[in-house]
């Protein structure tokens, strides 16, 4: 998959020298990583004639996104391949080098139909798999979803959706008080698909009860549940204090404010963190009307809300952005960022082996950024430059 026009595989035996590289056990300066064919060969090792010399940027591996509805114009709900690929290669083109598609509320039948579509690209190996968020979700808390569309989460619909994927669900989102939603958990566990808990009325010790029956991720955490009252410390609280649950969070200075995700990060961990973007069709885009699934969302300053009611509708937010501003807003660690971007979601995806660090043996999924700004500067996807390699080469001119 190419993000654009001008994309290059990398020469065989391409090795990259001179880099800040953020690896597993630390930050090494002055590093060098070689690439041979799609895979990470080696790392370490004093640079040779014919390396490109990144002196003054970072390597951090490719940005994993578990939770993404649209960009670049298109939506993965639109049930079209073609605005699928939109999608992928607009997050690509920002790091993103692996993701999974994230419906919207929508009738069964059609969701079972955007999920028949999708799951040919996660054959394609385009997408690593499938969120379905909605319809099992609160109407209290429904968000940027059609109330009139939502269901009590009654396990044979759950499955339905699974089985439409066709072996791609990888997630989904529900509210465990609704009938029939403690049950749907337990079942998506028993099939090995994250169950997901968000847009929830739920209270503490239901969520509890949803954690023990197998949920593992807290859907855009804050976002779209009951906040922490005092005598009512509802699902945030039982969430962040366990340590099965890892925790979605959305970065992009309009859903959370700094402090808040500063609490989560002490509360939590970075180990328990998985930044995501939720972005929807404007992602990479500018102002103005975009659909989100059967909604229409007017983006104004790069905020997305619901024409209707003005609800926050997903976000603009592409992860490159979500990791600088991690660096410089939050002052999370290089480690910490990369740890919340790549390594926490690679691992939830169970790909661990291939994806999520610097790492021998591993897919040459690579982000190149300036270490003085954080700024995006290259992309590799699997050893093939998806932008930033002309950029590169003149570097490596100079």
């Amino acid at each position: 998959m190419t993000a654009r026009e001008g994309s290059a595989a990398a020469p065989r035996g391409t090795a990259l020298a001179g880099a800040r590289l953020v690896l597993p056990g630390g930050v090494v300066e002055n590093g060098r990583l070689a690439v041979e064919g799609s895979r990470i060969a080696g790392l370490g090792g004093e640079a040779r004639p014919g390396d490109v010399d990144l002196t003054g940027y970072t390597v951090v591996p490719g940005f994993v996104d578990l939770h993404v509805h649209g960009g670049g114009g298109a939506s993965y709900a639109s049930g079209i391949a073609e605005e699928a690929l939109t999608v992928a290669r607009t997050h690509l083109a920002h790091g993103t080098t692996t993701t999974v598609a994230s419906t919207v509320t929508g009738e069964i039948d059609e969701l079972c139909h955007q999920a028949s579509v999708l799951s040919e690209l996660v054959e394609d190996g385009v997408l690593a798999g499938i969120h379905f968020e909605g319809p099992f979700i609160s109407h209290h808390r429904c968000g940027a979803h059609r109330p009139d569309l939502l269901r009590d989460p009654d396990p044979a619909l759950v499955r339905k959706l699974v089985d439409a994927a066709r072996g791609a669900a990888r997630m989904v989102t529900l509210a465990p008080e609704l009938t029939g939603g403690l049950e749907s958990v337990r079942m998506l566990a028993d099939l090995g698909v994250i169950a997901a808990v968000g847009h929830t009325d739920s209270d503490y010790a239901k969520t509890l009860e949803a954690v023990e029956a197998g949920a593992t991720v807290a859907t855009h955490l804050f976002n779209a549940m009951p906040g922490i009252q005092h005598r009512a410390p509802g699902p945030i609280v039982a969430l962040l204090e366990d340590e099965r649950v890892t925790v979605e969070l959305i970065n992009d200075g309009v859903h959370l404010h700094p402090s808040v995700l500063d609490l989560a990060y002490r509360t939590a961990g970075a180990e328990r963190v998985a930044l995501i973007t939720d972005a929807m069709g404007a992602a990479g885009m500018g102002d103005g009307l975009y659909p989100l699934g059967p909604l229409q969302v007017r983006v104004d300053d790069g905020v997305a809300r619901l024409v209707e009611g003005g609800s926050i509708a997903g976000s603009t937010l592409t992860l490159d952005v979500a990791f600088k501003r991690s660096v410089t807003v939050n002052g999370l660690s290089l480690n910490q960022a990369v740890t919340s971007l790549s390594t926490v979601p690679a691992r939830l995806l169970g790909l661990a082996d291939s994806i999520g660090s610097l790492e021998t043996g591993k897919n040459a999924d690579l982000v190149v950024l300036d270490s003085e700004t954080h700024d995006l500067v290259a992309v590799m996807r699997r050893g093939e430059w998806i932008v930033g390699a002309d950029r590169l080469a003149k570097a490596h001119a100079a």
